[in-house]
């Protein structure tokens, strides 16, 4: 932690939600311990407080607490809890009627899966399930922002610890039911915020929240579509192909059956992921698609997509498989 007090200069973000809305000449508080150990915080500090002005008091509605236990913890108003207007519907729905849900593991496959649904089924309400391994605020997502200014996303929820959605929920099953009964959604597709978490060790990684979302849809009766984490271009042989994260996702966490979703990609780059996938066939359902068309989808996208600092021009499979997934998902729900 630091207080800025004109020693140095670094750019910093604040959600006026949480601290107030800062002006020029204001003192501020920031916390820069991942911005000084060079994690991917997208190169902020972030504000803490304004100690000589402080933001008012929050009066609700609402009385889920997110971010729980901790300084910058955020009262919002849940989905599912008893104040709100939707709760009722929730309250008596038990399912999602068949909707097909596309799991991923980085939040940099949202807008690929978009791209893939709205490819193959223009006009379908798409919505994002923002789970908690990543980012917790959703603010901090400008893909997510220019998605829906667009009017490419129909909506986000937010679950878990994360806030911050046009809907706030408990679970990913509240998330889940949310999406559909309250957003109206055809397709959602359930992923960790901006930023993920990963140890290089089997199970020690975020994204195994993946597996999980896939039996949370199965028990929702919903129709589970995984995103396959594809890389030939990251240096580390455990991410080349089909990464180990969806794998272990996949293959150990997942109870439920899914359709796992591989692109037919050429060459033997495309033998590969056929090879590695082969492990999952026993537990789910693999799906080949085709990708033809869906790198001008993924164009055509409002938004930059970059995935570990690497672009479609440098991984164009990363986003293709997740472009994929999005194409089958379309046509599940169609």
């Amino acid at each position: 932690m630091l207080l800025a007090d004109g020693e140095g200069a670094c750019r910093a973000l604040a959600y006026p939600r949480l601290v107030g809305d800062p002006r020029p000449g204001d003192r501020v508080l920031l916390n820069t311990t991942a911005l000084a150990m060079g994690l991917g915080t997208g190169g902020y500090a972030l504000v803490v407080a304004l100690p000589d002005r402080l933001p008012p008091d929050p009066e609700g509605p609402g009385h889920l607490v997110k971010a729980r236990y901790t300084p910058l913890q955020a009262t919002v108003l849940g989905a599912d809890e008893q104040g709100s207007p939707h709760h009722a519907a929730l309250r008596d729905a038990d399912g999602v009627d068949r909707m097909p849900v596309v799991t991923a593991d980085l939040h940099s496959a949202v807008p690929a899966v978009l791209a893939g649904v709205l490819q193959a089924r223009p006009g379908a309400r798409v919505v994002y399930v923002m789970l908690d391994g990543g980012a917790l605020p959703l603010w901090f997502s400008a893909t997510v922002a220019r998605l829906r200014a667009a009017g490419a996303l129909a909506g986000s929820v937010t679950v878990g610890q994360s806030f911050g959605g046009d809907l706030e929920a408990v679970t990913v099953h509240t998330g889940l039911l949310a999406a559909r009964h309250v957003l109206g959604a055809d397709v959602a597709v359930v992923a960790q915020g901006p930023g993920n978490l990963g140890t290089g060790t089997p199970w020690g990684f975020s994204g195994v929240a993946a597996g999980e979302a896939v039996n949370a849809a199965a028990v929702l009766d919903g129709r589970p579509v995984a995103a396959l984490r594809v890389s030939e271009a990251d240096a580390r042989e455990r991410h080349r192909g089909v990464s180990h994260h969806s794998l272990t996702a996949y293959g150990r966490v997942a109870l439920a059956r899914a359709d796992v979703v591989l692109p037919v990609l050429p060459g033997g780059f495309g033998d590969r992921l056929r090879a590695q996938a082969a492990v999952l066939a026993e537990r789910h359902t693999l799906v080949e698609v085709e990708v033809d068309g869906l790198e001008e989808a993924l164009r055509a996208l409002p938004v930059r997509l970059s995935t570990m600092g690497r672009g479609l021009a440098e991984d164009a499979a990363s986003f293709l498989a997740a472009a994929a997934a999005g194409r089958h998902a379309a046509g599940l729900s169609a």
